[in-house]
């Protein structure tokens, strides 16, 4: 099926740019009002996200009452670039697939920012903290709703300065300013990728918006298609934290609890998958780029669970599962038609049911004094109930039980893996089953077995600002997917080129020998994490020292920043300092050695400029004299 083009925005459509406008607005304000804004500006940023849901909302009812052509709408703004045959425009794009971005990050942002109210009541920052989130919010409206590649960078790249300023929020901590750092410097790299596929785009269709690429994507050569699918997966990489470029992902957790979650479940993490899905017309002309897809995305969920496993940090066992589950939505991208809204579908539920988690983490941490080592916790789920419930839901939806929202949406991606190839269906079924494990571990660490947190910590409920999205969130995670599952695959099929009916399964009861074996998977890892930390064992407060290779490298998270720190930085050292030598001694010796000579020679002339009238008579005297001889000596010659 050919992608529907847009047609021009008319009535409630026309007003899609306040979508961005409200929050950045906001953001604006409270970074400007100063120190008065204090009281108040944190209702200010949560009311300026809840509108934007509001317009989603009624944006997206709109969208569902028009005929299928017209669900595709172009809102163009003003003209941006206009240099020789290019004419850049931005704009906005509303489909199917951008609306329901919208529809999460303004959904589960407004009720992270709800959360934040309790969280960060006291933070003497708290008013700049809600400008962020706004700011982060706004930037990724604008990736999310871009007509064209160029704007999407825009807020690609706020996307990428929002989670600088909020990852290092609190920049006191030494490792929450490195943490942000880091962040910053890893998704550079990925940057590198979209500025170069990006500028393919403009030199092969004259162009960046998607109709043209979609329009021009048939026509280009095999080896362009595969430059440029290749460029977009570095990008998506960076922001997506797939392999190579996951090292950011972990220290990330340095930030506060309502960040994890927005960018775990929300905004930053999905972009990857966004980038690799809009860019179906790219892929579907480069067999090889689309593989990567599904290598990356397959090494990259097995290596977050396998981090997952051997974490005792709450947030850390989360970021890796984070990472895996991106890893599955990466793959089901990469499959192409047959797994685009697999992907999507696997995003929405993930972003309900770890939004759902990372909170209840915050809400965990704000009940232990802000401790994060689960080996500190234990019989948590008598003193925190709602959070304990809540949190066993998106547990529940994350490994795959039945009815949970997880149990439509990956099974799906492992039924297509195992469609598309058998090695990468049994590499998916596999991290099925260690997700179960590791996530089994956290529960039973957590909230079951025997208390270990010292008689100073008084555990205790968190206040209903921060239990209520919690409660909101654990619904999604029980109902969503079942909600989402007859109905997505159609939805998503003219914004992604697919078929009617060729991308999901609307059977409420999976029971293909795939969906059985992937609950055996299951099953089985529950148990091994049930049995390895049942509620009457006793568990050690500190992590025992170990030999085994495995867990070291879990515990190092697979020695990444001790590859690249090999690998990327010490060469990157030493090439800096040949360059650096090269321009001192080189470029500089040059230029200066240049100075000096004709410095040196100024002064030795200058001797001869003494200020005496005889002496230049002298000269003068001198001079015509072998000039003469010079003559007479020609004549003779």
């Amino acid at each position: 099926m050919e992608v529907v083009a847009p047609v021009p925005a008319e009535g409630v459509f026309s007003l899609a740019w306040l979508l961005i406008a409200v929050p950045l607005v906001s953001a604006a304000i409270l970074l400007l009002i100063g120190r008065v804004g204090d009281a108040w500006g944190h209702f200010l940023g949560t009311l300026a996200a809840l509108a934007s849901f509001a317009l989603a909302l009624v944006l997206f009812v709109q969208m569902l009452g028009s005929e299928e052509s017209a669900r595709s709408v172009q809102v163009p703004l003003w003209d941006w670039i206009t240099s020789g045959p290019w004419t850049i425009s931005i704009g906005l794009q509303l489909d199917q697939l951008s609306i329901l971005f919208t529809l999460l990050i303004t959904g589960v942002g407004s009720l992270i920012h709800i959360y934040s109210i309790g969280y960060m009541a006291h933070d003497d920052r708290r008013r700049r903290f809600f400008a962020f989130l706004n700011l982060f919010v706004a930037a990724m409206l604008l990736l999310v709703l871009a007509d064209n590649y160029l704007v999407l960078f825009v807020g690609w790249e706020g996307v990428g300065l929002a989670s600088y300023l909020l990852i290092g929020f609190w920049q006191h901590k030494p490792s929450a300013a490195t943490a942000a750092k880091k962040a910053f410097v890893v998704n550079r790299v990925g940057d590198m990728g979209m500025i170069l596929a990006i500028s393919l785009m403009l030199a092969a269709f004259g162009s960046s918006s998607f109709t043209d690429v979609n329009a021009g994507a048939a026509s280009m050569s095999p080896t362009v298609a595969t430059a440029m699918g290749l460029l977009l997966l570095l990008g998506a990489c960076g922001k997506s934290a797939q392999l190579p470029l996951q090292s950011w992902l972990l220290d990330a957790m340095e930030g506060p609890t309502p960040v994890s979650a927005l960018i775990h479940a929300a905004t930053m993490v999905t972009a990857g998958v966004y980038l690799v899905v809009r860019s179906h017309a790219v892929y579907a002309t480069t067999e090889f780029a689309s593989t990567a897809v599904v290598v990356i995305g397959t090494l990259t969920l097995l290596a977050g669970a396998w981090i997952g496993c051997a974490k005792d940090d709450i947030k850390k066992v989360l970021a890796g599962s984070t990472m895996s589950q991106i890893g599955y939505m990466m793959l089901a991208a990469g499959i192409g038609p047959a797994g685009y809204a697999f992907a999507i579908f696997h995003l929405v539920t993930h972003g309900f049911f770890k939004a759902n988690m990372f909170l209840g983490a915050g809400s965990v941490m704000h009940g232990m004094n802000d401790d994060v080592n689960m080996r500190h916790y234990g019989g948590l789920g008598k003193y925190m109930p709602i959070t304990f419930a809540t949190f066993a839901a998106g547990y529940l939806a994350i490994i795959g039980f039945p009815f949970f929202a997880g149990y439509y949406s990956k099974d799906h991606i492992i039924e297509a893996a195992f469609a598309h190839n058998q090695v990468v269906g049994a590499l998916a079924l596999v991290g099925a089953g260690v997700t179960a494990f590791y996530m089994t571990r956290l529960v039973m660490m957590t909230f079951l077995g025997k208390k270990r947190w010292e008689d100073e910590v008084h555990p205790h409920e968190s206040p209903a600002v921060m239990t209520i999205p919690l409660i909101v969130l654990g619904l999604a995670s029980v109902v969503g997917g079942l909600l989402l599952n007859s109905w997505i695959g159609g939805w998503l099929a003219p914004a992604v080129g697919a078929e009617h009916g060729e991308e999901h399964h609307a059977a409420i009861f999976a029971t293909s020998p795939v969906a059985f074996a992937t609950l055996g998977v299951v099953a089985v890892g529950v148990v091994i994490g049930f049995l390895a930390n049942r509620p009457g064992k006793d568990l050690p407060k500190v992590a025992p020292d170990t030999r085994n290779p495995l867990v070291l490298a879990g515990r190092n998270d697979l020695f990444g920043d001790a590859f690249n720190e090999t690998v990327l930085m010490r060469p990157g050292q030493a090439l800096t300092r040949v360059v650096a030598t090269t321009d001192h001694h080189g470029v500089d010796g040059a230029v200066n050695g240049t100075a000096q000579l004709v410095g040196g020679l100024s002064v030795q002339l200058r001797k001869l400029q003494n200020g005496f009238v005889r002496s230049y008579a002298l000269m003068m005297v001198v001079g015509t004299a072998l000039l003469g001889a010079v003559l007479v000596l020609s004549q003779l010659g």
